[in-house]
């Protein structure tokens, strides 16, 4: 197939590369230069949105933020003013629900499908190709789209109409957001009193505690390896999202609020570019502790 890609950074890159590498035709558009790898498949750097989707029958789109993506497929060189109907575009970003409905009414109105698909599993998961992919759309057009998705992950869930892969990413981020808080006061409170911290994890590990982000992110706090990963500001950005939709309808999320909050106090000190897994500095500075580093 002749696929477009735009936004080839830290997860972007590897999940077109799993396109390229099963032999599809890529047409690609991002900031900076196309990662050297992807030039062992058939690529062709194009000078913008419109000229991916002249180019493309299906579209995909991963990058930071809704403004970001209201960009990519409105803009005057948009990838909406290169559609013709029949084309296929599949936002893979993770994004507010409410426009993510808005920008899926714009593109069917064109004369095109829309699917929302965003992701969970982090850079691990897309260069392995293992990541969760949460989609909202029409049930035709997720199986049109299903061969590709699965050459980029391994659980697939069409979790209903359009917003609705967004509304299940949302619930993903506040899931793993209070996992990692947990996880952090467990191996700080083990180091403090004294116990190896490598040791309690994987004790841990095959208990009922168990889990991926102890397993990934348990590992990364007493290794000191906070490089990203995915940046604290991306899950502030999806933790905004749920804080503000949950005012909206009237649901308390507390522990999502206290998340957001030890987010907030790594950004103060530096870290808006560390690894999410970082959070666990916020606390060891209220603790006037770190967890010694080791190997």
């Amino acid at each position: 197939m002749k696929i477009g890609f735009i936004g080839l950074g830290i997860m972007g890159a590897p999940m077109a590369g799993h396109l390229g590498k099963a032999g599809h035709e890529l047409f690609v558009h991002t900031i900076g230069e196309v990662p050297a790898f992807l030039k062992e498949y058939k690529v062709t750097a194009c000078a913008s949105g419109k000229e991916v989707a002249q180019q493309a029958d299906v579209i995909f789109t991963m990058v930071p933020d809704t403004p970001d993506v209201e960009k990519v497929l409105f803009s005057e060189n948009g990838v909406a003013a290169g559609l013709s109907a029949g084309k296929i575009v599949v936002d893979m970003s993770s994004i507010a629900p409410i426009e993510t409905k808005e920008f899926a009414k714009k593109v069917n109105a064109l004369g095109c499908e829309y699917l929302d698909a965003p992701v969970s599993g982090g850079e691990v998961g897309a260069k392995a190709a293992t990541l969760s992919i949460m989609v909202g759309g029409s049930e035709e057009t997720f199986d049109k789209v299903l061969p590709l998705f699965q050459l980029m992950g391994k659980n697939i869930t069409r979790v209903g109409g359009n917003g609705d892969g967004q509304t299940a990413k949302v619930a993903n981020q506040m899931i793993v957001a209070l996992t990692i808080e947990a996880v952090g006061e467990a191996l700080l409170f083990a180091a403090r009193a004294g116990a190896d911290p490598a040791k309690v994890r994987q004790a841990l590990l095959g208990g009922f505690a168990s889990s991926k982000i102890l397993e990934v992110h348990g590992e990364r706090m007493y290794k000191r390896t906070f490089d990203p990963g995915f940046r604290i500001t991306l899950h502030q950005k999806d933790l905004n999202l749920a804080l503000s939709s949950a005012q909206k309808m009237g649901v308390a999320l507390p522990a999502t609020a206290l998340a957001q909050q030890l987010f907030n106090t790594c950004v103060a000190n530096g870290g808006a570019s560390w690894d999410h897994s970082a959070l666990v500095r916020a606390l060891e500075k209220m603790s006037n502790f770190e967890i010694p580093a080791q190997q």
